[in-house]
């Protein structure tokens, strides 16, 4: 009996948090009631209160299963049966749903729900009925058209194949092509061997492959994983992107299971995708060290690999699909990122391919979860490398020196630990003054690479210095001196922004910069050169004065911008960092002054800001960064499918962004150029840090600027999601104050953003600042539930039971702060208006009630009288507090305001209504004049 009392408790709980807009709550505390045990009839309201949770939170197939539960114990329970009609249609199972539908009618023929119901899912399968009927010629006649060798009509072939792939993106159509043998005709396509039919049924069989985890099994079936695989390695590069793409999708399927069709069906045709994985996996390992393979269908799997392998989240437990890609294809990845492109018979690869293979190593390095793990990642390193270093002469060390370069690019601890290998420190200085450039090369990049690892920084600053000088003053070929200058730089900027810690003479790092800037404009250098000189930029931009001299040089600054947007990715972190140093974009506390002082008194080193580091001087550099089209190069880098987009890449760019949106003045520059766009993604996703800077920016722009104009049609629904997490208790509270800003202003938008910032549950997040003791957020969050106040969903919280929501309006309603009296006072305004039983509510929340209405009414402000005013007259509908408010004085308070119709109309307006009012209520009588 107690358990079933516990039970009973829980339903009604989770009744309140569900008519309360907390649905996620509501589900758990149903969930919680099963969990004790509760008898059948009580199971089955408990399941279909889930389902009815689960149709809100639009997980649908979990709201079909609990609705089906509900129904096993009781077939005629209608509510049960009409929530899985619902699901039912979301799910695409149109005849199951009208199934259910007829039943709901069967059990209450008048209800209304029912018939509209009905009546237009049946007009939804009418058209589905039309358009099958219709698409079974249309599909025919399409393959005929592309597998006819005697058509020769070029257009007509490639309307054909785009009306082939548009109808394989919708469900409908991908499912009859499907049954269509589609599949097999596809594979005919393939067999022609034309580029226009290879693209043609690679787009189609990724349309069908998307979201549906047995076409996919299938049709990897019937295609072979070696045929994609090949596909990806072609020299054809849209070929080569086309089977990625595929292949994406098919990893996505067989990982995600989005599971369109019938969920029976899909369970019993792919019970344990894994198989399938692997042997995707396999063969794309396979792939990378395939001689004949394309560089960019190598670029292409690396990518792929980087997506699909590790763990989307470190609070996924299963880390097997990483651990078994480093014991099978570890040394594949490297063979890639050791490839030295000049030694006869290297693998085809470019810097993209190197740096692909380096963010690959550190994601598989950074998916590994204890130090066991670790050491067998080291161990195979370690082991690949010394097999190249040991027995294969020049050409060995050459690669195996190449490889601990791609290891410090990505997983630097593995790279450390190889880099403490016997020889290879004193074979890396040895090659540095080799005779042959290519040698050079490799030696002075792994120098470099080196440079900044704190392992080996000293003894590169003791022993590579010297050399590094000697071979920048004597090379005569620029691709060696541009990477000895990278070197000078990196070991230049070790005291950062520091002022008083500088490593060379004064005067020398400007001149370092000086030839950075001038080998980046020299267009004749090739592009994989210069981007060397924005990496010496990207060190030497910490000194105050170089970023000066910098933006001053806006052919420096567009050259840089043109490199970003070029095809050689690996530049994208250099040029992002060398923003962050020229915006001072990098997080920098304040010295405690006290611990200033007693650093000073103890003779301690002190950190010092240089004089054009000063908050005037990065305003200006801002400026000049906008003119030079900073916001034109960023959107580029971030619309850069590449690994060498990392996440701390996209952190550095966020705080960019965040930067030059500092001014309200440049905002809408911002947004011309594309930016807001671009913010929404990298809020989104990448570092916590870099999705909070890129969501600060949004809220800025949201503030300051029209949103519907900023983000136009429905890319402003995406901006509430990143809006909403600033509202965390962990962000800090400028963050939380601009979240809350942005979000009034789309709450006083429309309903349905109104609903989406209720989907994304800002709303407890919300009440919560309102009872902060900081009074700009506290105001921020009342202004926002007074604009949040216009949904329906948001006027009921106010009449739940038990909360002090609506107190607490009241009472700010009284509070001296005029800014916010007038967001609280106009929030119990509307809800007064909409919700006559707030009206009773206001007078039982507080004995004050009548005190707090009167000083409104005697306000200064004519804005908080005319409010003051509205609330009295819509709580005088009632005539028990009618005849409250005129035994008091506020029968005289209304009769002095009527008077005032020159001076302020409106608030004599709302007076006379309430006098109007309590005559009608026969409260008080009318003077001789009538009035």
């Amino acid at each position: 009996m107690e358990a079933a009392g516990a039970a009973g408790q829980l339903r009604q709980e989770g009744n309140r948090l569900f008519q309360a807009g907390d649905y996620a709550a509501a589900l758990a505390s149903y969930t919680r009631a099963l969990e004790l045990g509760a008898g059948p009839p009580e199971c089955a309201v408990l399941h279909r209160n889930r389902a009815a949770c689960h149709l809100k939170l639009e997980d649908y197939a979990k709201a079909e299963a609990d609705a089906s539960k509900a129904i096993e114990a009781d077939g005629h329970d209608v509510k049960a049966l009409f929530r899985r009609s619902q699901a039912l249609q979301k799910l695409g199972r149109l005849d199951q749903a009208v199934y259910d539908l007829r039943r709901c009618m069967s059990l209450e023929p008048k209800n209304k729900a029912f018939q509209e119901a009905l009546h237009d899912l049946g007009s939804s399968m009418q058209e589905k009925m039309k358009l099958m009927s219709c698409t079974d010629s249309k599909v025919e006649q399409m393959f005929q058209i592309l597998l006819d060798p005697k058509e020769t009509d070029t257009d007509k072939k490639q309307k054909a194949a785009q009306n082939l792939i548009v109808l394989a993106r919708e469900e409908a159509g991908a499912e009859k092509i499907f049954q269509s043998n589609g599949v097999r005709l596809l594979l005919l396509l393939l067999d022609t061997g034309r580029e226009d039919a290879t693209l043609a049924a690679l787009r189609t069989l990724a349309g069908l492959c998307s979201g549906h985890r047995s076409r996919t099994t299938a049709i990897l079936a019937e295609l072979g994983a070696p045929r994609i695989s090949a596909m990806l390695g072609a020299e054809h590069e849209q070929v080569s992107l086309a089977a990625c793409n595929l292949l994406q999708v098919m990893f996505d399927a067989l990982k995600e299971g989005l599971q369109r069709d019938f969920r029976g069906k899909e369970e019993a045709l792919v019970l344990d995708p894994s198989k399938e994985l692997k042997l995707l996996i396999a063969h794309l390992l396979e792939m990378l060290t395939r001689e004949g393979a394309s560089a960019h269908g190598r670029n292409n799997t690396l990518n792929l690999l980087i997506k699909v392998v590790p763990r989307k989240s470190l609070r996924d437990p299963n880390n097997s699909l990483t651990l078994w890609v480093i014991d099978q294809g570890l040394k594949k990845i490297l063979e890639v990122g050791g490839t030295v492109c000049e030694a006869p018979g290297s693998l085809l690869a470019t810097e993209n391919s190197r740096m692909s293979a380096a963010v690959l190593l550190s994601k598989l390095y950074g998916d590994l979860k204890c130090d066991a793990e670790r050491e067998t990642f080291h161990r195979l390193c370690e082991d690949y490398v010394r097999s190249w270093f040991e027995g294969h002469g020049l050409a060995g060390k050459l690669r195996a020196i190449q490889t601990v370069s791609c290891l410090l690019q990505g997983p630097s601890e593995a790279g450390n630990q190889v880099l403490e290998l016997e020889g290879i420190m004193e074979s890396v200085l040895a090659l540095c003054a080799s005779v042959r450039e290519a040698d050079q090369l490799v030696a002075v990049e792994a120098l470099i690479h080196a440079a900044d690892k704190a392992k080996r920084a000293s003894f590169i600053t003791a022993n590579g210095v010297t050399l590094l000088k000697n071979i920048y003053k004597c090379s005569g070929r620029d691709s060696i001196r541009i990477r000895a200058l990278v070197g000078l730089c990196k070991l230049g900027s070790a005291g950062g922004t520091d002022f008083s810690m500088k490593q060379f003479a004064e005067g020398s790092t400007l001149k370092l910069a000086k030839q950075c800037r001038k080998w980046l404009c020299n267009e004749v250098i090739d592009v994989g050169t210069r981007r060397w000189a924005v990496e010496g930029l990207a060190y030497l931009t910490f000194d105050a004065d170089v970023k000066e001299e910098f933006v001053e040089d806006k052919a420096a600054v567009q050259a840089m911008f043109q490199l970003a947007k070029s095809e050689d990715r690996s530049v994208l972190f250099a040029v992002a960092s060398t923003l962050v140093n020229c915006t001072n974009s990098y997080d920098h506390e304040e010295p405690d002054p006290q611990m200033l002082e007693l650093a000073k008194y103890a003779k301690q080193h002190v950190p010092e800001q240089h004089p054009k580091d000063e908050p005037g001087c990065v305003r200006r550099r801002v400026h000049k960064l906008l003119a030079a089209g900073v916001v034109s190069a960023l959107t580029c880098m971030v619309k850069s499918e590449n690994p060498a987009l990392t996440n701390s890449c996209r952190e550095l760019i966020s705080r960019v962004f965040l930067a030059v949106v500092e001014e309200a003045a440049d905002r809408g520059s911002v947004v011309a150029q594309g930016g807001g766009k671009t913010l929404i993604p990298l809020s989104l996703e990448g570092t916590e840090v870099g999705q909070a800077k890129a969501a600060q920016a949004l809220a800025k722009i949201t503030i300051t600027s029209n949103p519907e104009m900023a983000f136009p049609g429905e890319r402003i629904y995406e901006v509430v999601r990143p809006l909403v997490s600033l509202l965390h208790l962990h962000r800090t509270g400028l963050e939380n104050f601009e979240g809350l800003m942005a979000l009034t202003n789309l709450a006083g938008i429309s309903e349905r953003l109104r609903q989406k910032i209720l989907k994304e549950k800002a709303v407890p997040m919300i009440e919560g600042y309102m009872f902060e003791e900081h009074e700009l957020l506290r105001l921020a969050a009342t202004e926002c539930m007074c604009n949040m106040a216009m949904s329906t969903e948001v006027q009921e919280l106010f009449l739940a039971e038990g909360s002090d929501r609506l107190k607490l309006l009241v009472l700010y309603s009284g509070e001296d702060d005029e800014k916010l009296r007038r967001a609280a006072s106009g929030t119990l305004a509307m809800l007064t208006s909409l919700l006559p039983p707030i009206c009773r509510k206001i007078t039982q929340v507080t004995d004050h009630w009548l005190e707090i209405l009167q000083a409104l009414l005697l306000s200064p402000n004519e804005e908080l009288q005319h409010r003051g005013a509205v609330i009295v007259l819509n709580m005088m509908a009632g005539q028990e507090i009618a005849a409250k408010l005129m035994e008091s004085e506020m029968l005289e308070i209304l009769s002095v305001l009527a008077k005032e119709e020159r001076d302020k109309p409106r608030v004599a307006q709302a007076a006379k209504e309430c006098l109007a009012q309590a005559v009608a209520c026969g409260l008080i009588k009318p003077n001789v004049n009538g009035e």
